[in-house]
């Protein structure tokens, strides 16, 4: 029996099936390739396999199984994050071919990367990326797969927030024709944020399971591809050069000169001449070409959350789960490279980092524009409860790893999150550097490292040497990984001496 079916048929409802000899053969393989004898093994391996009794301990990750469907529209939404708004500034400078085979390669490099993590997960009966971990390296593996999942989703659910912040008054003020110098509470994006937290988040937050939120999911999905429908619309809208907006003289003189808002999103562009800028480029080489390649490792960043909506699938499989993952990954790979694309051929040299900023410029009140501003937040707000499961899993796993499941416990760990990452958005407003160091060191060891030296350790050697060709393959992922980290923080490390902004593209 194939390992993958076997692991189905053990966990395919949370209990035992008739399973005869074959259930004997895995509980024991499962035992014998424990490596670390220590008392919480058997209820860390509970967490997924049955009891002696033929029933699983009620867990924090005891869940409803949900449909293929909803599992893809979990996964795409967690792979969707505000990185779309800004591919097609990397676009403008890299060039659509460079882009196109830069976006294939991060793209297909995180479908092996899932590979890895299903393949090794399918061997020892655990799905949980800190599990997996603790499988391989014992405990410093758990805490060092917590710390990243902590790191880069807390990072991930800043950026949604700030964009909350930031878009939600130019909504309301729009909407309301307010005056943007006005004191009002409903245009100060600190109450603003801390309403749609508490209001919208929470709830969804506090759900035992992540399946309820496919139906959010869904829903947050559709408001980006409105997002992209209005990108390709605008495309034959816009004529290229466009004019600035002048609703009065004090407003086109503003946006006239304001140069440090013009030459720094279009440095190294040269779009002086009109023709020249109305012309796409196919290959670019410019100073900011080297941030395209982070840029799109972190709109790919969906590792965490994997293992999670695979415990969740109805009647799982290593095989199913992979092909929940290809199809995700294509949807958002087809949405990426379009939105680049309509979004570059609109603009060109001018796409400034955040797209929707760019159409701000020629007019600040169009409808439809507003209308995609209101489903860009709808979609990045419901998408924070779905990143937080995995940081409070992840939080469990390190201080609560033999618990059973508490409403008090699972409240209290998504108040504190919420809390801490709203005083983030408000108290410090400059913190790009940080998401750049976060994006530089936890992304890389999520997506390229981890997955590759689990996959090396928990492997048998018996059945795959290190000579093998996978195991050179997942040797050569991890180095990679390495080589992306290093490349890296040498970029932040330039970026700050040279007094640039680096994190322009942050996801």
């Amino acid at each position: 029996m194939e390992p993958a079916e076997s692991e189905m048929n053990i966990l395919s409802n949370g209990k035992p099936h008739d399973l005869g000899d074959d259930m004997g053969v895995a509980m024991k393989t499962l035992l014998a390739e424990d490596q670390f004898d220590d008392p919480e093994g058997a209820l860390e391996s509970e967490e997924f396999l049955p009891n002696a009794h033929g029933k699983k301990p009620t867990r924090f990750t005891d869940v409803r199984k949900t449909s293929f469907g909803m599992s893809v529209f979990n996964l795409g939404n967690a792979i969707m994050g505000s990185g779309i708004l800004g591919l097609a500034y990397a676009m403008a400078n890299t060039g659509i071919l460079l882009f196109l085979f830069l976006l294939t390669g991060v793209a297909v490099l995180s479908l092996y990367s899932i590979h890895l993590l299903l393949k090794s997960s399918g061997i020892v009966g655990i799905r949980s990326y800190e599990q997996l971990g603790y499988r391989a390296f014992g405990t410093p593996g758990k805490m060092a797969a917590g710390i990243a999942i902590t790191l880069q989703n807390i990072g991930a659910m800043s950026s949604y927030l700030y964009i909350v912040k930031s878009e939600l008054p130019l909504v309301i003020q729009a909407f309301l024709k307010a005056d943007p110098n006005s004191d009002l509470w409903y245009l100060n994006g600190n109450y603003l944020v801390i309403m749609v937290s508490t209001s919208v988040i929470l709830p969804l937050a506090l759900m035992k399971q992540l399946g309820y939120l496919g139906y959010a999911s869904g829903f947050s999905l559709s408001c980006m591809v409105f997002f992209l429908s209005a990108v390709i619309y605008k495309k034959f809208q816009i004529p290229c050069p466009f004019e600035e907006f002048s609703a009065n003289s004090t407003a086109a003189h503003l946006d006239l000169n304001d140069s440090s808002l013009v030459h720094d999103y279009s440095d190294g562009l040269p779009h002086e001449d009109k023709d020249s800028h109305c012309n796409p480029r196919m290959f670019t080489i410019n100073s900011q070409t080297a941030y395209t390649i982070p840029i799109l490792a972190f709109a790919f960043v969906c590792h965490p959350e994997v293992l999670p909506i695979y415990t969740e699938l109805r009647n799982p499989s290593k095989k199913k789960m992979q092909k929940v993952s290809n199809i995700s990954i294509l949807l958002m790979y087809t949405m990426y490279f379009l939105a680049a694309l309509f979004g570059y051929l609109t603009f060109y040299g001018k796409v400034e980092p955040e797209l929707l900023h760019t159409y701000s410029r020629i007019d600040p009140y169009d409808i439809l524009i507003l209308c995609v501003r209101v489903a860009v937040l709808t979609a990045v707000t419901l998408t924070v409860p779905i990143v937080l499961f995995p940081v409070r899993r992840a939080i469990q796993e390190m201080l609560f790893p033999s618990k059973s499941f508490n409403w008090l416990r699972h409240v209290g760990i998504a108040f504190v999150l919420l809390s801490f990452i709203n005083m983030l958005v408000i108290f410090a407003p400059n913190i790009l550097g940080i998401f750049g160091i976060i994006g530089a060191t936890s992304a890389p060891c999520l997506i390229f490292i981890f997955p590759a030296v689990f996959y090396i350790r928990i492997v048998p050697r018996e059945d795959e040497p290190m000579t093998s060709t996978s195991k050179i393959l997942a040797s050569c992922f991890a180095a990679l990984g390495v080589s992306f980290m290093v490349m890296s923080l040498s970029f932040i490390f330039i970026d700050w001496t040279s007094g640039t902004s680096l994190a322009a593209g942050a996801h």
